[in-house]
């Protein structure tokens, strides 16, 4: 009899297992089918393949038939796979949904709020927002991934994150995009070069050493534009992923860039550097992208207000 108890509960957590849907499988599968590959789906979740691989199985295995086959192109759904594709929008909605009804009883905001957006906003414009929050939601957890705008984006169209904040424009399926900041990119380099310098135009800095941000990024093609519109072009002498490292590169006298305000909005930040406006003058417009269908939880509410307020205060 000592032993027939944990037996009796270990049958009945299989029996509940076996008759309850498991959301998170059902994320899964929804990725998969958009990223048309396990792969790609375990690559933006951050897991292996078997595990994903895994999770449709019991999927398949609680619903009792196939959901997705294999093509010479990748995957895709089944005839059933689509009719839960289907249901899927209006499960994760309803879901949504119970969980802010619930929430909204309480005078605490609570919950998870996930943000994606660029390394140079991470570092110049989260981190009192995030302290801020800490400090008035302690029950709020937040969670933030560094990415380019195409990417953050997807995540946001895929509902991994709730919030983008994106160099602007960005374009997707079903997308509220809210503009929040027009910010000026300056040129920066090393202070005891910078005092010879006339007015930074692209007839004057196109003959320096660049040292720019990576190719393929939102930031990048700007500052290529920027050149080509007065009929230059440029081949930076380095290429980098991080705004502290270009920073770095260009107070050591070897070359100049052309970094967003916000990146020496501060005495520190532009220590060693003279920093100089470009003539013609080079804006980014910076916005929040969020899904139409999105529930505006409490959480999501609060954060939207603080990054516009961040925003303003730039």
């Amino acid at each position: 009899m000592v032993l027939a108890g944990p037996c009796v509960y270990d049958l009945y957590k299989r029996n509940f297992a076996m008759t309850t849907l498991n959301l998170g499988n059902l994320a899964t599968f929804r990725l998969v089918i958009q990223r048309g590959s396990f792969s790609a789906a375990a690559d933006a979740l951050g897991l292996s393949q078997p595990a994903v691989s895994l999770q449709i199985r019991q999927l398949e295995q609680f619903l009792q038939t196939r959901l997705v086959e294999r093509t010479g192109r990748g995957v895709k759904a089944t005839a059933a796979g689509l009719v839960l594709l289907k249901h899927s929008d209006r499960i994760e909605h309803v879901v949504d949904e119970a969980i802010c009804s619930v929430r909204s009883l309480s005078d605490e905001i609570s919950g998870e709020v996930t943000i994606g957006t660029g390394a140079t906003a991470c570092i110049h414009l989260l981190p009192r927002l995030l302290q801020q929050l800490r400090q008035d939601h302690p029950l709020l957890g937040v969670g933030v991934t560094t990415g380019n705008t195409l990417d953050i984006v997807r995540a946001v169209e895929e509902n991994r994150l709730d919030i983008g904040l994106v160099t602007l424009p960005a374009s997707g399926r079903s997308l509220d995009v809210m503009p929040i900041l027009d910010e000026e990119f300056v040129c920066i380099i090393a202070r005891e070069q910078g005092e010879s310098l006339g007015q930074l135009t692209p007839s004057v800095l196109h003959t320096l050493p660049l040292i720019a941000f990576e190719s393929g990024s939102g930031t990048r093609a700007l500052i290529d534009g920027w050149f080509q519109a007065s009929a230059f072009s440029v081949t930076p002498v380095m290429q980098l992923g991080s705004i502290e490292a270009i920073k770095r590169m260009v107070r050591a006298g070897l070359g100049f860039s052309i970094v967003p305000r916000m990146a020496v909005q501060h005495a520190a930040d532009r220590e060693g550097l003279t920093v100089g406006s470009l003539d013609p003058i080079l804006h980014r417009q910076l916005g929040i992208v969020m899904r139409q269908d999105k529930i505006l939880s409490k959480g999501i509410a609060e954060v939207i207000r603080l990054l516009r307020q961040e925003a303003s205060g730039l």
